[in-house]
């Protein structure tokens, strides 16, 4: 996979060729921004993983810190306790069999077209409940504006990538699968 490379679906167009992080009038490449970089971003990936543990937004962001970022930047997906106008009362996440190689490649390719140090990427599976965390992502970088485009741009790719589905529990009773191809 070169650097430009995406893990598009064939026959599906690529989000990420809208995306505001990679538009023609985006900042230029941070070698021309930041020569005062000691050393060259590192674009290490330190978790890609989907897993039924609890999630802590916190580890993750102590996962990427370094001496070289000046800043880090985290997401919370939470389970909301709503949905089209409707009360949800839990979200069961289900994963298919490929989901941790597909996370590992989109969290790969992400890294790999930004100048961040380091990123950690992280999907729950499992019945979550209210408030609970179904993404977590923490990126580093020397700067906000790559660390939040970054950010931005994982949380989109990963939605638009992982086979995860989601079946709503409603708080009628009812329940409903959402999002799902």
């Amino acid at each position: 996979m070169t650097q430009h490379d995406t893990v598009a679906e064939p026959g599906r167009p690529d989000p990420t060729q809208d995306h505001p992080a990679l538009a023609p009038d985006a900042p230029p490449a941070p070698a021309e921004r930041d020569t005062s970089r000691l050393h060259p971003a590192a674009r290490r990936v330190v978790r890609a993983e989907v897993t039924a543990a609890p999630l802590s937004v916190a580890a993750h962001a102590d996962a990427v810190a370094c001496a070289q970022a000046g800043a880090v930047v985290t997401f919370s997906g939470d389970v909301r306790d709503h949905d089209g106008g409707r009360a949800v009362t839990s979200i069961e996440y289900v994963a298919h069999p490929s989901a941790g190689e597909v996370l590992a490649r989109v969290v790969a390719d992400v890294t790999a077209r930004c100048d961040v140090d380091a990123v950690a990427v992280s999907h729950r599976i499992g019945v979550l409940a209210v408030g609970e965390c179904a993404l977590a992502v923490a990126v580093s970088s020397a700067h906000r504006a790559e660390a939040f485009a970054a950010a931005a741009l994982l949380v989109d790719e990963v939605k638009h990538h992982l086979p995860v589905w989601k079946r709503q529990v409603l708080a009628d009773g009812g329940d409903e699968w959402v999002a799902c191809p």
